[in-house]
């Protein structure tokens, strides 16, 4: 009902003496800049400079030895290996051999506070707003199928099977040593009168009994028993005490969050198509992921099997990829390569895509350098992604992807799309909540905040 409902997202104004969010974080931000700037210039005989040509020299090394051990083999990927590790090894022995370590230091102090400063500043000032929940109501029947392997045998581990039971739950336990349908199961107990479905396990054990609540309009429970969790991080649960997300059951309240599709098939993390996707594929890969990797990524990357993804985003086209992700909404922190662990919001509507194409040193070292400004990063969102081909090891009109991690043959074209706000997540009351990512660098809008005047308040 709307007078559940929690508005605690809206963003009071600045009362009277009180500046805009974030000014003050701005203004630490624009002075930690001059302290960059005086650290440069005061460091004898242009010191300062050095050390940053020094630091930019060594990072593209480092990108292009990485590339190296990566795309080829024999003598290149050795090479590659110690061009990766001696880059930054060399600069902090270059430093302390020259005395310069000192400014080195300051330098990197003052440039860690501008950047830290800054965030702060456009974080306060752009907060993220919350997803609206509201008060659910405590089930009758509901029913948890829990798999006994994931996350390491966290359900045994925890003691989820008991608490579940305490709690009136019925308890599906999956076989580990046979195959299960997990929807059918879903479908199961919904006949028999369930009236929530829970998980505890992994993404795609979520994504396939999520679909299935999707469907029949009931309320769904994520239980973080998984290995990574990425779900229910970005859900704000605990993924260090798995048991806690069942207190839902008894105090929890609910939220609307999308549900992604992949050519009919349900996902809540990501889909993959290209280099990632052909790895997981083999059979090889369970038992040693390393090795199996390292062995094919030459030719993914480089030889005659190299990836090109094609696909199309709401209808245009996209330059060709190695490998292409699409998410269930999308991540954040493009601008920070391995950063981008977490979606702000499960409720946008439109899907994340992250592309990459490196074919040389060069282009490695310029996505090290530039980032998300790099020709070779692709970073948009849409409502529908086509993927219409991959070359690489696809036999046929199939093609390779990994659904939350999942490998899978898909025929060409592969269609992902979402289902706005199609799945009603019930969240303990009391959790951790989701940790905002850090949010894209706008100094334009970081210098506003530092020096515009805030308009006084109204008479």
């Amino acid at each position: 009902m709307a007078e559940d409902e929690n508005r605690t997202g809206t963003s009071a104004r600045p009362g009277r003496g009180e500046g805009a969010p974030g000014r003050w974080a701005a203004r630490a931000a624009v002075l930690a800049a001059a302290g960059v700037v005086a650290a440069l210039v005061s460091a004898g005989g242009g010191g300062g400079f050095a050390v940053v040509a020094v630091a930019f020299v060594a990072l593209v090394a480092c990108a292009a030895g990485v590339w190296w051990f990566l795309a080829h083999r024999g003598p290149v990927r050795v090479l590659g290996a110690v061009v990766a590790v001696a880059s930054p090894s060399g600069v902090l022995v270059l430093l302390s051999v020259s005395g310069m370590w000192q400014w080195a230091l300051l330098l990197g102090v003052c440039w860690a506070a501008m950047v830290g400063a800054a965030r702060e500043a456009l974080r306060r000032s752009r907060p993220t707003r919350p997803p609206r929940t509201r008060a659910a109501a405590r089930p009758r029947r509901p029913v948890l199928i829990m798999n006994p392997k994931s996350g390491g045998g966290k359900v045994e581990r925890f003691g989820l099977v008991a608490r579940a039971e305490a709690l009136g739950a019925r308890v599906i336990l999956l076989d580990p040593s046979q195959p299960a349908d997990v929807a059918g199961l879903a479908r199961t107990a919904v006949a028999e009168g369930a009236d929530l479905l829970g998980v505890a396990g992994g993404d795609g054990t979520q994504a396939a009994v999520a679909a299935v609540a999707a469907e029949r309009g009931l309320p769904f429970l994520v239980i973080s028993a998984g290995t990574r969790n990425h779900f229910a991080m970005d859900l704000g649960l605990d993924r260090t005490d798995p048991a806690r997300c069942l207190d839902a059951l008894t105090d929890g309240e609910e939220l609307r969050v999308d549900l992604g599709f992949v050519s009919g098939r349900p996902f809540v993390n990501t889909v993959s198509f290209g280099v990632y996707a052909d790895v997981v594929q083999r059979p090889e890969y369970r038992d040693a992921k390393a090795e199996t990797a390292l062995g094919l990524l030459p030719d993914l990357l480089a030889g005659s099997d190299a990836y090109h993804v094609e696909a199309r985003v709401d209808g245009v086209a996209v330059p060709p990829r190695q490998a292409l992700l699409v998410s269930n909404n999308p991540y954040r922190a493009p601008d920070v390569l391995g950063g981008a662990s977490l979606r702000p919001r499960l409720d946008t509507g439109v899907l994340g895509v992250l592309g990459i194409h490196v074919e040389t040193a060069a282009q490695a070292a310029d996505l090290a350098v530039r980032g998300a400004q790099s020709p070779g990063l692709l970073v948009t969102t849409g409502r529908r992604v086509e993927v219409v081909s991959g070359s690489g090891s696809g036999s046929g009109g199939e093609v390779p992807v990994a659904v939350d991690g999942e490998a899978l043959l898909m025929p060409s074209p592969v269609v992902c799309v979402l289902k706005s706000r199609a799945l009603r997540v019930v969240v303990p009351r009391t959790r951790p909540g989701a940790v905002p990512p850090p949010p894209a660098l706008d100094w334009r809008h970081v210098l506003r905040l530092a020096f515009t005047r805030p308009p006084g308040p109204a008479a």
